[in-house]
């Protein structure tokens, strides 16, 4: 790497705070500056997420460039060797009050170190032909997942003609597992309560062909905006998309044949794509965040018709946002009953109508999913 990028490289990370993310740093640094090639852009953005991914291996008193080059160092010796590191100094990946919330692992702590896979879902049906299209996709395997593509080429894939004729999104293996899951069926009627930009919800209005209703509500009016071009890009117009800030009020009087939550949470189980949010979330944001995905449970319950399932969804996998939020609310709703779901993935664990998909199995973010039906 040279000076210049090495220079760009550790002005992101002097920007970069608990409120300032790393990867949004990048994105407004790389735009402002011009004559940055795609080459040298690519190994900027490694150089940055590496040195939040060995974090925990550098030594402070070095200066920032020391430890970015230590870090590159480390990142290039891992995936040369993953035996390189042992087992005793794996506990250096993630910050000391998170073996405490979470059931730690080394072949967790190992797939932290990895780089992460970029997934692709393809239209239903349509995966094989877009793989042929795209070149470099090695399916997910497994006819459930037969839309799931891993992509493993270089092309810059937003400019692609498939990705503007809306062929296929960018989306991550366990997030399409959430919406074949909430299982949709065309001719229904969906809410979709913590939409975001939509990525989900546009997995539904698919797998409903277009057909029926998914309302999609969320707190941030911009990310609504961003939902409706994507819609609009992959031509899906069944949804009706609302702010929703308060659950003291339901954005709507419809009743629904599912609802799915994927609430707010400490994203744990996105520490591997996002190795940053390691060392920012901390252990009060997670009880802060267990009691926001309870509440929204309950107010999604007052909108289930006669035999209507909800899916609650988190990207983590503390036990207090898994585990116990989904054992509290099966017993604060004694009419729902817990919907066993499938294990997809070898190594994966299932226990009733809880599911978790960790990193080191299913190739993707570690993701909690639990069911009920009214």
């Amino acid at each position: 790497m040279n000076n210049s990028a090495l220079a760009l490289v550790a002005d992101v990370i002097g920007k970069v705070d608990r409120t300032h993310p790393a990867d949004a740093v990048l994105r407004t640094e790389m735009r402002s500056r011009s004559g940055i090639s795609r080459e040298d852009g690519r190994a900027i953005s490694q150089a940055v997420f590496a040195y939040y991914r060995w974090y925990g291996w550098l030594d402070r008193k070095e200066t920032v460039t020391q430890q970015i080059a230590r870090a590159i160092e480390l990142s290039e010796t891992f995936k040369k060797n993953p035996g390189s590191v042992v087992e005793k100094e794996l506990r250096h990946a993630i910050p000391n009050w998170a073996a405490s919330y979470v059931d730690v692992s080394p072949a967790w702590l190992r797939a932290l170190q990895t780089e992460p896979a970029l997934w692709l879902r393809a239209r239903p049906g349509q995966g094989r032909a877009l793989a042929a299209k795209l070149g470099d996709c090695r399916p997910a395997g497994g006819e459930v997942l037969a839309d799931a593509l891993r992509y493993e080429g270089s092309k810059d894939l937003f400019r692609t003609p498939e990705f503007h004729a809306g062929e296929f999104e960018l989306q991550d293996i366990t997030s399409q597992v959430v919406g074949l899951l909430c299982d949709p069926q065309p001719g229904e009627t969906w809410w979709d309560a913590c939409a975001g930009e939509g990525g989900k919800m546009l997995h539904l209005c698919d797998l409903m062909r277009n057909k029926g209703l998914v309302w999609a509500s969320d707190r941030a009016a911009w990310r609504l905006e961003q939902l409706k071009r994507r819609a609009a890009r992959a031509r899906l117009f069944n949804y009706r998309a609302v702010a929703w800030k308060s659950t003291a009020k339901l954005p709507t009087k419809t009743k629904f044949d599912g609802i799915l939550v994927d609430a707010p949470c400490s994203g744990v189980g996105t520490w591997q794509r996002n190795p940053h949010a390691r060392w920012t979330m901390r252990p009060e944001d997670v009880r802060e965040l267990a009691e926001v995905q309870k509440e929204l449970l309950r107010s999604a319950v007052e909108a289930l018709k006669p035999s209507a399932r909800l899916i609650y969804s988190v990207c983590t996998l503390t036990r207090m946002e898994t585990s116990e939020v989904a054992e509290g609310i099966t017993k604060q709703f004694p009419d729902l009953k817990p919907l066993a779901l499938p294990n997809l993935f070898e190594a994966d664990r299932a226990v009733g109508n809880q599911l978790w998909l960790w990193p080191q199995a299913a190739g993707g973010n570690g993701m909690f999913i639990a069911a009920w039906q009214k």
